[in-house]
């Protein structure tokens, strides 16, 4: 047998010139010495059903010709395919890189090794190379026409019309027929003929890299994308199928998914002799035991199972290659088997960095070409994603696209889109604002990284083709709180989200997608560069006193165009809204909008001679901003009676939308939009919420500068205009805030008749365990100051909480009862009909509870009697341990509460009341009133812990939660962090983060650092985060405001 160069290559046969081939190494890494000795000649057959041989040393490693193939197909992006044969036992098993190659293939005479595809990632828009596409493409093929890619008739005939239009080219009904006759794509194909040619005409126009691009769109959505199946028994002996895949270890009867276990629940995998065995990390809210068994057909098989899950993990999960370890000086235990190559990540940085030379090929199959010019010059790392191929997928997002059930952390997932690209559209009246049209600050290209714990909220975008823009590239889809992704409810995720087998589009189901936080996809920020870009600033304390109302300020502009901009649009479009209420509304938010606007840029204007980026002589003369703020607030009594009536325009909106189905169908979509990151009428309150923040600014730099200052006597002077201003609002806002906090839990609760009315407050909310004859069971209790109601999470549509029972607090006793029945943090409430024992999770949960309880029972002996009753259907919970069974949820219920911050519902699967029910806590109205008082907004650079380097990203701290933008002038988030029950701290020296002004927020095994500019916006951040990450006591409220009942 000849040498390889001797005979027809892959890569010639595909018309690439010689040794122009990449290999899979890092840069600057050397290729291992090839063993000398005898050549064996072993046959692998391509994913187009060729056969080539290589010839390779006989003790080389199985990377030596798994890297040969790769350089003759010039394959970059090797990294994702494997080699398969079938072992002495005729069990097919991936070809280990590290053992050589003459101890695992036996008889390679005799032996066809199969060049395919190993590891899929979740999103097809990861892959960066045309070649690499195109071969999934063929891997796609080749399962459909095996039988191993299952699906239903309608996308079974889509995925075979992209494959007929990529190799035959525009449609013609004669030469469809004819060559559906001469190729077989699926079993029963003949049935399926007039589908495939219908769908086929709709593809006119499209390239063999566009019907790539859509076929592999498609085929990601399929629950049996990228599965091969393991046959195995579970403990009780039912023949069931394991697999694994991105997300972790799936579970299968027949061709259905019945479970997952996310690689962020596993903590150890393991096999022993024919039993495979996964351990959980320990969670008191599952229902499953610490150590999963499944029994496999024999050891060997099941080792291979073993090995292709360790795999997995390390490609996905892990930032770089497992270091190998130290051989033991006596006795081995267990296998020494690790990954080796290298992982996702490294992958995608390698393509990224452009470190290769684009090469042409032309496809097999194809009667068109798709050609890689050589002379093409470099472009974006996803820029080869086919423009019409990106619209597309950006419309079929928007549909249904579905996130994992996980909460799988995938570094380095590419959202290349241009801000055009993927920015919604603008706003109606985008042009008046100056947030709208100012220069981004450090405008970047941003990756979506996935972490666990974070909402995220529709981004997807129907993006039109651009021409080339500075950031263009692959199209982007996370929580926990992952409704950045993609509608903050639900709603599709982006390309970039991890997509779980479990819903295709069979389903026609859209799920919710998993975190994503924002990467500089431009790569870090060089330590010298910030440290440089930071020196320029002024250094005084009132400078960055002043940045942070211009932050805040554009925050707060985006606010008010939410209602003056959106919301108008929206309601101008449908004849639902009646027109005294738009009268009510509009009209007195238009013109808070404009001075706004004003005020915005004398701030700017103010800053830019301050930092003397222009008119430098004078800059000594700006460096002030008490005579800004006099001016402007002075101005501002003028709008007074707008403010006024503010409160008469959400009370006048809610009562609206109980009289009209349509109002409130209008409302409940307009907040499914992206610009309305928070609850509707929260963004009425805004306007009273900052005169807080502009008073609280003020006494920081009256405190900051002494009497002598130039600017002490305009800053003293503002305070006391806007100190009046807001205590003859206070009490106004007070009222409206507790109304607003009822409406919203309104939406929250099912079997609730009348929960807003004269006289009620709210006080508390938060998860406790309530004892039953079935023993501890998670409850979601609402405390408000005549009634305390117990719900549990339902499985509706909406995600709301099912009332289960209500307990009026008039005569009602409570006591800790944690030695009488052996339950820590446990407590006893008596009621007048009713007893229910309740748990919560740690002491200082149950003293807050206790606090709150006790007061709201003390102010219901004060008031005239018992509460009204006001369940719609629900009676008391004094059913016996028996009956109380029925309370108690089913496994599916449980696996929902489990995973509803990892798949967002179409509708408030996030609220507050969701986070608290998932990370087992409660606040209180105290705190939502000290929350109010500390938002913030300005730019932070963020560094994951097993990431390199900072991203910049401008953060909009309000709600609790960390809202995530690439730049200030985006109109909705990317991302956003939920803060409850985070730690708040700074890191220690083993952390080897040594920068200052970094903090750090942690969760579990999840941790972030953040980075600040300045000394001053550190402490800042630190002050506002820790109101969020720590209960205030109820002493603090009460200090500065007084008891307000609607």
């Amino acid at each position: 047998m000849g040498e390889i160069e001797q005979r027809p290559t892959p890569g010639s046969r595909l018309g690439a010139p010689e040794n122009s081939g990449i290999s899979t190494l890092e840069h600057g890494q050397k290729p291992p010495p090839m063993p000398s000795g005898k050549l064996m000649s072993i046959k692998i057959q391509m994913l187009d059903d060729t056969q080539e041989a290589f010839e390779v040393p006989q003790r080389a490693p199985g990377k030596v010709l798994l890297d040969a193939v790769c350089n003759h197909l010039n394959l970059v992006e090797g990294d994702y395919f494997g080699l398969e044969f079938p072992d002495h036992k005729k069990i097919t098993v991936w070809l280990d890189l590290l053992k050589p190659i003459v101890k695992q293939i036996r008889r390679p005479k005799h032996v066809v090794v199969k060049f395919v595809v190993k590891f899929f990632p979740p999103d097809h828009t990861q892959l960066q190379e045309e070649l690499t596409r195109y071969l999934f493409a063929l891997q796609v093929k080749q399962d459909l026409a095996q039988g191993r890619l299952t699906c239903n008739d309608t996308s079974a005939a889509l995925l075979i019309s992209h494959i007929v239009q990529s190799e035959i080219g525009d449609f013609d009904e004669a030469s469809d027929r004819e060559h559906l006759a001469k190729n077989k794509y699926i079993p029963q194909q003949d049935a399926l003929e007039d589908k495939i040619v219908e769908f086929h005409h709709n593809h006119i126009g499209q390239t063999p890299a566009e019907s790539d691009f859509q076929l592999l769109e498609i085929a990601r959505r399929l629950e049996m994308y990228g599965i091969r199946l393991y046959p195995a028994k579970d403990r009780e002996g039912t023949k069931i199928n394991l697999a694994v895949a991105n997300t972790g270890i799936l579970v299968f009867q027949g061709f259905t998914k019945i479970n997952a276990f996310n690689w962020a629940k596993v903590r150890k995998l393991s096999f022993k002799r024919k039993r495979f065995l996964i351990k959980l990390r320990p969670d008191v809210n599952s229902s499953y035991q610490d150590t999963l068994e499944f029994l496999m057909a024999s050891r060997d098989f099941c080792k291979s199972f073993w090995k292709i899950c360790v795999e997995h993990h390390a490609f996905f999960r892990l930032f770089e290659e497992p270091k190998p370890k130290p051989k033991p000086v006596l006795f081995s235990r267990g296998s020494s088997f690790r990954f080796s190559g290298r992982t996702q990540k490294q992958v995608l940085d390698y393509v990224k960095e452009g470190g290769h030379k684009k090469v042409q090929f032309e496809r097999k199959h194809s009667k068109i070409h798709s050609i890689r010019s050589l002379a093409m010059q470099p472009t974006e790392p996803n820029s080869e994603v086919p423009k019409q191929a990106q619209q597309s997928a950006s419309l079929t997002l928007g549909e249904g696209a579905e996130s994992p059930g996980s909460q799988s952390c995938q570094p380095g997932k590419e959202l290349n889109v241009s801000a055009q690209e993927s920015g919604p559209p603008r706003s109606p009246a985008a042009q008046k604002s100056p947030a709208g049209s100012m220069p981004a600050d450090g405008a970047v290209r941003a990756t979506v990284e996935e972490e666990e714990e974070e909402v995220v909220k529709d981004r997807t975008q129907q993006s039109r083709p651009q021409p080339p823009q500075p950031s263009t590239g692959s199209l982007t889809g996370s929580p926990h709180l992952s409704e950045l992704s993609i509608n903050s409810q639900g709603g599709a995720a982006p390309a970039n989200a991890i997509l779980s087998p479990n819903l295709s589009p069979d389903t026609k189901q859209a799920s919710p997608l998993v975190s994503p936080l924002l990467n500089d996809q431009a790569g870090p920020r060089t330590d010298d560069e910030e440290d440089g870009r930071r020196k320029r600033f002024p250094t005084d304390k009132a400078y960055f006193i002043a940045k942070e109302v211009s932050t805040t300020e554009r925050t707060y502009l985006k606010d008010l165009e939410v209602i003056t901009s959106w919301f108008q649009s929206t309601v101008s479009k449908e004849d639902s809204m009646p027109e005294t209420l738009k009268s009510l509304i509009f009209p007195n938010f238009e013109p808070l909008h404009k001075f706004h606007t004003n005020f915005l840029k004398e701030i700017e204007q103010r800053l830019a001679l301050w930092e003397g980026r222009s008119n430098a002589h004078l800059r000594g003369d700006y460096q002030r901003i008490g005579d800004v703020m006099l001016k402007n607030i002075q101005d501002m009594k003028q709008l007074a009676a707008h403010l006024w009536k503010h409160s008469e325009a959400l009370e006048a909106l809610e009562t609206s939308i109980r009289g009209s189905r349509r109002l409130e169908s209008l409302c409940r979509d307009f907040e499914l939009q992206k610009v309305c990151y928070l609850p509707l009428n929260t963004f009425l309150l805004r306007p009273l919420h900052r005169l807080m923040h502009y008073k609280q600014v003020l006494e920081r730099l009256c405190k900051h500068h002494p009497p002598s200052h130039a600017d002490f006597r305009d800053c003293r002077a503002a305070l006391a205009e806007i100190t009046e201003m807001a205590a003859q609002l206070h009490g106004t806002m007070i009222k409206m805030e507790n109304f607003q906090k009822l409406h919203e839990l309104k939406k929250d609760l099912i079997g609730v008749d009348n929960l807003v009315i004269p006289g009620r407050e709210f006080i508390r909310l938060g998860s406790l365990s309530k004892l039953s004859g079935k023993g501890l069971q998670q409850r979601m209790f609402f405390l408000f100051n005549d009634v305390l109601l117990y719900t549990s999470r339902g499985l509706t549509a909406s995600n709301q909480f099912k009332v289960h029972g209500q307990l009026p607090l008039y005569g009602m006793t409570i006591e800790e009862s944690e030695d009488e029945w052996g339950v820590p943090h446990c407590l006893t409430l008596r009621g007048q009909r009713q007893s229910i024992i309740v748990a919560a999770s740690s002491r200082s949960e149950m003293e807050k509870w206790v606090e709150d309880i006790q007061m709201a029972i003390d102010l219901a002996e004060k008031s005239s009697g018992p509460a009204p009753e006001f369940l719609a259907s629900s009676p008391p919970d004094n059913k016996s341990p028996e009956e109380a069974a029925g309370d108690q949820e089913s496994e599916d219920d449980l696996s929902a509460s489990r995973t509803s911050l990892e798949r967002q519902a179409p509708h408030r699967g996030n609220t507050m009341v969701h986070v608290c029910w998932h990370r087992n806590t409660s606040v209180s109205m105290v705190d939502f009133s000290v929350a109010v008082e500390n938002q913030l907004s300005g730019n932070l650079l963020r560094k994951f812990k097993n990431s390199n380097g900072w991203q910049k990203l401008w953060v909009v701290f309000t709600n609790f939660c960390l809202f995530f933008y690439k730049s200030h002038q985006d109109n909705h988030p990317l991302a956003s962090l939920p803060l409850l029950g985070y730690s708040l701290t700074v890191p220690s020296e083993a952390e080897d983060i040594h920068k200052d002004h970094v903090f750090k927020l942690h969760f579990k095994s999840h941790v972030y650092y953040f980075r600040a500019e300045s000394e001053y916006t550190f402490e800042r951040w630190m002050e506002v985060i820790r109101s969020a990450t720590s209960s205030a006591s109820r002493a603090h409220v009460l200090s500065h405001k007084e008891s307000h009942m609607y």
